[in-house]
Parts: C-alpha cells; sequence; structure tokens
C-alpha cells in the first residue's frame, strides 16, 4: 500500500513539473502594438495574422508583405519595428532581472528592422544579439537599423 502511495506522489509532482514546463514554453514575452499591410506570426505549424495586442512568444517567426510593417515591445520595454518584405524569428527571450537572467536573440533573414534597447540591452547588453546571414549584431547603443538584401537582390 505504500509503495502505491509513493508511486502516486511521485506522478502527481511529475504531472504538475510537467505542466509548469509548459506554461513556461508558452510564457508571452512581448506584444505587437502597431500592424499595417500583410502581417503574420508564424508558431509552429501555424501561420496567423498579427493585429495589436497579439501576444508574441519565443519562436514565432514575424513576416511583412510587400506594403506590411510591424511594430512590437517586449516584455523588457525593447521596441522593434520591422518594415516591408521582412522576416525576423525570436530565437530566445529571457527577462528575470530579480534572478539576474537576461537573454534576447532574434535573426533577421531579410528586410529592415529598428531596434531601440529596453531593460536587457541596458543592463547585460552582451546577453542581446541579433543575427543575420552574414553577420552578428552585438548591443553596444540603445538603438540601431539593419537592412538585410538577399544575395540575388544585391
Amino acid at each position: 500500500m505504500r509503495t502505491t502511495a509513493a508511486v502516486a506522489v511521485v506522478l502527481c509532482a511529475l504531472c504538475i513539473l510537467a505542466v509548469a514546463g509548459a506554461a513556461v514554453a508558452g510564457e508571452t514575452i512581448g506584444v505587437v502594438r502597431t500592424a499595417s499591410g500583410d502581417v503574420t506570426v508564424t508558431r509552429g505549424e501555424k501561420t496567423l495574422p498579427a493585429a495589436p495586442g497579439f501576444k508574441i512568444m519565443v519562436g514565432d517567426t514575424l513576416c511583412t508583405g510587400r506594403e506590411g510593417s510591424l511594430g512590437l515591445i517586449l516584455r523588457d520595454d525593447s521596441s522593434l519595428s520591422i518594415g516591408p518584405g521582412s522576416c525576423l524569428i525570436l530565437r530566445s527571450f529571457l527577462f528575470s532581472p530579480a534572478e539576474g537572467k537576461f537573454d534576447l536573440v532574434a535573426r533577421i533573414t531579410r528586410g529592415t528592422m529598428a531596434y531601440l534597447s529596453g531593460l536587457i540591452g541596458k543592463l547585460a547588453p552582451e546577453k542581446a544579439r541579433f543575427e543575420t546571414p552574414t553577420a552578428t549584431i552585438g548591443i553596444r547603443g540603445t538603438r540601431f537599423a539593419v537592412k538585410v538584401v538577399e544575395p540575388s537582390a544585391r
């Protein structure tokens, strides 16, 4: 009887940990503030239209059409603006100031993007990184803009 109770307690604890892990994995890291034209967010296998108020999560791919633009605010108060014909993947985001844990990694594969740093860029600039197909941008100031041109368009 004691073995059955111990197994039940262990299974219950594992279920609680699984649910807690899933909540962290699906945590909102930001929100769309402005969207115009054709703007989509691809999350896993789903492609969803982005509109103001849409919640952004780690792993989301944000894309704009030829006439599209997107503005978003991340939880650390960073601002990202994405111009027409652009695609950006939010690869990693961790903002836990109480524990001193910070991380921001985004990859822009095409188009234009402007960044205005929030608290991660100010408190731990070495933890904020933006990747392009040919270079990595480290944060040394509070703002920058980048344009990624596909090789055939140069």
